[in-house]
C-alpha cells in the first residue's frame, strides 16, 4: 500500500454488492476456501457468541496470507415483527501485513450466498449424483440462496417446501416462476432427495422415519447451543460430516445429542475441508443417509470478502474514505 489511494477504506453497502454477488463464484471461491484450509492456509478460531435478550451477536474472525476479516453478525428472531431482516452482518476486510482496514462492507447477503454455497458444495460431495428434488424446510432468505446454490450442480425437477408461514411459501414460489414448486407438509418435504433444514428450532422437527435412504440432510439452523432440527437417531444412522467440529460440538445440529449422550464425538465422519481434499470420500453408496452439519465458518465469509472487494475494486463501486489518519 503505497499510494494515497490505497491508503483509504471502501465502504461497501448492500445497494453497492447487488450485481458483485453471482452464486457460482462464491461457490468456486468457499471451494477453494475449504481446501485451502484443509491444508492449513487459513486461520481462524471458533465463533464468539454474545447473548443479548432473546438474540444474540456471533464475532467471526479469519486469516489468510495478505488478508484477514472479521464479520460482526445478530441473529433476532422477532426482527420481522420490526420490518428487518433477522439475520444481519457487517464485515471489516483487512490487508494483513498491516492491519489497515481495506473495506467495510454490508454482510447479509453474504451470510446467505455463503451459507447457500457451502451446503451445495457439501451436497455436491455428499448427495446422491442423480439428485432431482429438493426439500427446503424454512422459507426464510436463506431458502432463496439454497435453491440458487443448488441449480448450480444439480438439475432439479420439484422443489418441495415447507414454513409454519402460508405467507412466506407463497412469496417463494412466486419469486421462482420458472421452478416447480410444491408447498408441502413437513413430512412430505423431508422425503426429498436433499433436504435443507433453516429454522431456529430447539427441539427435533424431522424425524427419523420420514428419511429414505439415499437421503442427504444439509442441517443449518442449528448455528448456536441448543438448536436442534432433526432426531438425534438421524445422526446415529447417518454419515455425519461438520464444517467446523469445535464449532459443532459447541452450536451445531450434533451439539444438544452431544450433551445428552445421543451421540458421540468419534462418530463424526470427517469435516468439509477433509472431504474437499479428497482425504476422506463423500458418499460413498447410493443407500447411506448422509447430513453435513453447517454452522457457518468464518473462512467462507473471507473467502467471499476477498472476492466482492476485488470486484468492486475493478467496478468501481462503494465510497473510498480516509478512515484511519496515516502519516
Amino acid at each position: 500500500m503505497g499510494t494515497d489511494d490505497m491508503l483509504k477504506t471502501l465502504i461497501l453497502s448492500a445497494k453497492d454488492l447487488r450485481g458483485l454477488l453471482r452464486m457460482g463464484e462464491i461457490m468456486s471461491a468457499v471451494e477453494d476456501a475449504f481446501r485451502a484450509y484443509g491444508e492449513g492456509k487459513l486461520w481462524m478460531p471458533p465463533k464468539a457468541y454474545l447473548k443479548a435478550g432473546e438474540g444474540d451477536f456471533r464475532a467471526m474472525p479469519a486469516y489468510m496470507a495478505g488478508a484477514a476479516a472479521i464479520k460482526w453478525v445478530n441473529f433476532h428472531p422477532h426482527n420481522r415483527s420490526k420490518g428487518l431482516p433477522t439475520v444481519m452482518g457487517v464485515l471489516i476486510y483487512s490487508d494483513s501485513e498491516t492491519g489497515y482496514p481495506l473495506a467495510v462492507m454490508d454482510a447479509t447477503e453474504i451470510t446467505a450466498y455463503r451459507t447457500g454455497a457451502t451446503a451445495a458444495i457439501a451436497s455436491k460431495y455428499l448427495a446422491r449424483k442423480a439428485s432431482r428434488t429438493l426439500g427446503l424446510v424454512g422459507a426464510g432468505r436463506q431458502a432463496y440462496s439454497q435453491l440458487l446454490a443448488h441449480t448450480e450442480i444439480f438439475k432439479l425437477e420439484l422443489i418441495r417446501i415447507y414454513d409454519i408461514r402460508p405467507e412466506a411459501t407463497q412469496r417463494f414460489a412466486e419469486f421462482f416462476p420458472h421452478h416447480r414448486i410444491e408447498v408441502c407438509p413437513l413430512e412430505e418435504t423431508a422425503s426429498s432427495d436433499i433436504v435443507c433444514t433453516m429454522t431456529p428450532a430447539r427441539e427435533p422437527l424431522i424425524k427419523r422415519e420420514w428419511i429414505r435412504n439415499g437421503t442427504h440432510i444439509n442441517a443449518i439452523g442449528a448455528d448456536a447451543e441448543g438448536k436442534q432440527e432433526l432426531d438425534p437417531t438421524i445422526l446415529s444412522d447417518a454419515t455425519v460430516v461438520v464444517d467446523d467440529l469445535r464449532q459443532a460440538s459447541a452450536g451445531g445440529e450434533i451439539n444438544v445429542p452431544l450433551r445428552n449422550g445421543m451421540f458421540k464425538p468419534e462418530q463424526v465422519y470427517a469435516t468439509l475441508a477433509q472431504v474437499v481434499l479428497g482425504e476422506k470420500l463423500g458418499r460413498k453408496s447410493d443407500d447411506e443417509v448422509t447430513v453435513f452439519d453447517s454452522t457457518g465458518i468464518a473462512i467462507e465469509d473471507l473467502a467471499t470478502a476477498k472476492l466482492v472487494y476485488e470486484k468492486a475494486q475493478q467496478e468501481g463501486r462503494g465510497l473510498a474514505i480516509e478512515l484511519v489518519e496515516t502519516g
